[in-house]
């Protein structure tokens, strides 16, 4: 079966990570976002991967190139961000039998996709508390008999979880007309697919959609958990590891260090001295913490380098950043709310009762400047000495 991976959108909900890197290529653990998908499609038997692209592009074809995993990679190009029905439309051209539609900004459970393509044609569902925000499905005796997007009386708790396989039939119904928020959506080829065919719903227990910065976080968080305890690089007899870390080969871990699992310090990264860096926590290639750094529950993505004297908590981080020596990353209200964050202009709740910052490429913070809960600092932002920073930058 071929996988169609969707990978075409810039992210303008997890702005500023996506200035310059689409956001199926953010990282998570050890690899992009949609190499997890990726991955997932060729352990559950695809023979063919064709990646739709659109917004820099590039970064997607260099990762994959023309075979993963010895699999071959196929690309489509969206040229427009019209829906994903459209996306799919894009890649008609590779589909000559069945085949699976899987988003590449999305996490799904391995086994999910395994039995998703066994039950050819199926889609992959969720149970979820408040399925209002979700298309939701129907269904009886075993099989799909509707989906309704986004109903203000649900009749189902099973919520879609946006990963699909199709009949070979289904490649001559891609080109739906529009939905009323002007985007063709594959949901309606899904629609025609449920009246045409016996669509088994397959169940998941994990699933999630990563579209805002801190469910990146998150799914760092999940994918760090997974990670088994193995040490190829450099680090002192006077550091002390525990639990699950990763230390790869090419990274070093200095004299004093403490790391607590899960935790992946990947190559090219130096740690310490005497710096601590605890909870679910990625430190990107060619990363630096020094002296006396804390690093908790966050992601420095690849070249960011945060100075000695600095603590940093449940932060994401762009690529090549500096932060200053003494930068203080607040991530706790005072009076205990969740933290917000603006996303597309709005301020919305993370429902994390604590979040630190988000910085994108390139920002520099000036020495001991304080950074407050929920701040976004735009691409190439900076900061003077001793400020503190209390709205996005």
């Amino acid at each position: 079966m071929k996988a169609v991976v969707l990978a075409a959108g810039e992210g303008t909900r997890i702005r500023p990570l996506s200035g310059s890197v689409p956001k199926p290529m953010l990282p998570v653990a050890d690899r992009p976002l949609v190499a997890h998908t990726v991955d997932a499609a060729i352990d559950a038997g695809a023979d063919e991967i064709v990646l739709v692209v659109g917004y820099e592009s590039e970064t997607v074809r260099e990762f994959f190139g023309a075979t993963y995993r010895g699999v071959s990679v196929s690309y489509a190009v969206q040229t427009d961000q019209n829906g994903t029905a459209d996306a799919v439309n894009a890649a008609s051209e590779y589909l000559d039998g069945p085949f699976a539609v899987l988003n590449g900004d999305n996490l799904y459970d391995p086994s999910a996709v395994a039995a998703l393509f066994d039950s050819c044609p199926a889609v992959c569902a969720i149970e979820v508390e408040n399925p209002r925000n979700y298309g939701v499905l129907s269904t009886d005796d075993g099989t799909v008999v509707d989906i309704v997007e986004k109903p203000a009386d649900p009749p189902t708790n099973l919520a879609n979880a946006g990963a699909y396989a199709f009949p070979e039939r289904a490649r001559d119904w891609l080109d739906v007309p529009a939905s009323e928020r002007g985007e063709h959506e594959i949901t309606d080829v899904l629609a025609r697919v449920i009246d045409e065919f016996a669509v088994t719903p397959v169940t998941t227990d994990r699933w999630m959609d990563v579209g805002r910065p801190w469910e990146l976080l998150e799914a760092n968080e999940w994918k760090l958990g997974e990670l088994d305890r193995s040490i190829e690089g450099e680090v002192s007899d006077a550091a002390q590891l525990e639990g699950d870390v990763v230390v790869e080969e090419g990274a070093t871990v200095k004299p004093g260090v403490v790391v607590e699992g899960p935790a992946l310090i990947r190559s090219g990264a130096t740690v310490g001295p005497n710096a601590y860096v605890r909870g679910a926590t990625l430190l990107g290639e060619d990363v630096s913490v020094g002296n006396a750094v804390e690093i908790k529950n966050s992601v420095l993505s690849r070249g960011t380098s945060v100075s000695h004297l600095s603590y940093v908590g449940d932060s994401v981080l762009g690529r090549n950043i500096n932060f200053g020596a003494g930068t203080t990353v607040a991530n706790l209200r005072h009076d205990d709310e969740s933290v917000k964050f603006t996303v597309k202009g709005e301020r919305v709740s993370t429902n994390r009762r604590k979040f630190g910052v988000v910085a994108g490429d390139g920002v520099k913070t000036g020495i001991n400047t304080s950074l407050t809960p929920g701040l976004k600092l735009e691409t190439a932002a900076t900061t003077r000495p001793g400020e503190v920073v209390e709205r996005d930058r």
